[in-house]
């Protein structure tokens, strides 16, 4: 696929839109402090030179997107293609299986922490792991569990920038063995001002001390296109398109090219929105590496909020003329 492609499907993504040792005790910052550290997003070179360090945990997060002949998108799960070729000692996290709520009527529901602690400790993340996520297409599927990895209170995370196409371009190999890691201990430090919900996003419209972050593709921003109950977007929300974010190789713009996108007060509170929580993942994602301190994702997105009559949308077709 090229990057054109991915990037043409990136942007309906965004429209989407056993024990395991959790603990619950707080974590020591001492030992924290003797960690090795790691950015929130690391080069396929990077990876290459410490693939085989024995704290470092690779996850494969992709999600596979698919069209009919009518143009109509649904997500499928993305282990085909993890069990095809991945990055070597990569385990595969499963964003449409055990990673979303079986209880919830979204696509995309959140788990419970306990739940999504409990998948991480049996891909074998524990709280002295640093972790590389990566996906197939854009960013988004990566920065979901990125995100959610840091609504519990875990921040030894990255992304593999350009994801696997970067990897494969530079060089890198696939394997299509399967891989097993013990089960490991993952702390909860839960912070739950990272996942906004409809009642705080219904209070956010036309609220000047917050911003609204619409993450989906302009057409669907303005109306003229939707996958859901009612077409536009949130009111006093602005359009920040996911695949803004990349370059031509489908790669992370420069910090320098970001920080003219998002622009505004950095200490403000700043919740993004798409289709199921998907690509406001990156966009929260790049917003929290350029320094706003006050970012959450509205999880349950366009999809929960559409459903609701009572919540209001805008369109601005005239916009496109």
């Amino acid at each position: 696929m090229t990057v054109v492609n991915q990037l043409m499907k990136l942007a309906f993504v965004a429209a989407l839109a056993v024990q395991a040792g959790c603990a619950e005790s707080p974590k020591s910052e001492d030992a924290a402090a003797d960690l090795p550290e790691i950015d929130t997003l690391v080069s396929a070179e990077w990876l290459k030179e410490h693939l085989g360090d024995p704290d470092l945990v690779v996850l494969d997060a992709t999600v596979i997107v698919e069209s009919d002949a009518a143009g109509n998108f649904r997500s499928v799960n993305g282990r085909a293609n993890y069990e095809a070729g991945h990055i070597p000692t990569a385990g595969f996290a499963d964003l449409l299986g055990e990673l979303s709520s079986a209880e919830s009527s979204l696509q995309f529901g959140m788990p419970s922490p306990e739940e999504f602690a409990a998948v991480m400790g049996a891909l074998g993340v524990g709280d002295d792991s640093r972790v590389v996520l990566y996906d197939d297409m854009g960013s988004s599927w990566a920065a979901r569990v990125w995100w959610m990895l840091r609504w519990i209170g875990f921040d030894r995370a990255a992304l593999l920038d350009g994801g696997l196409n970067a990897w494969t371009a530079a060089g890198g190999e696939l394997s299509t063995e399967p891989v097993f890691r013990a089960t490991r201990t993952l702390t909860l430090n839960l912070r739950p001002e990272l996942i906004a919900d409809q009642e705080e996003v219904r209070a956010s419209i036309d609220n000047d001390a917050v911003n609204l972050v619409d993450a989906l593709p302009e057409i669907h921003y303005r109306g003229e296109w939707t996958m859901y109950d009612q077409p536009g977007h949130i009111p006093s929300a602005v359009n920040v398109p996911v695949t803004s974010l990349f370059d031509e190789t489908g790669q992370f713009r420069t910090d320098e090219v970001l920080s003219g996108i998002f622009v505004g007060d950095r200490e403000a509170r700043t919740i993004t929105y798409c289709g199921g929580g998907i690509a406001a993942a990156a966009d929260a994602f790049v917003l929290t590496r350029l320094g706003f301190t006050d970012v959450a994702i509205y999880a349950a997105s366009l999809e929960e909020w559409t459903a609701n009559p009572d919540n209001p949308m805008e369109i601005n077709l005239e916009d496109m003329e």
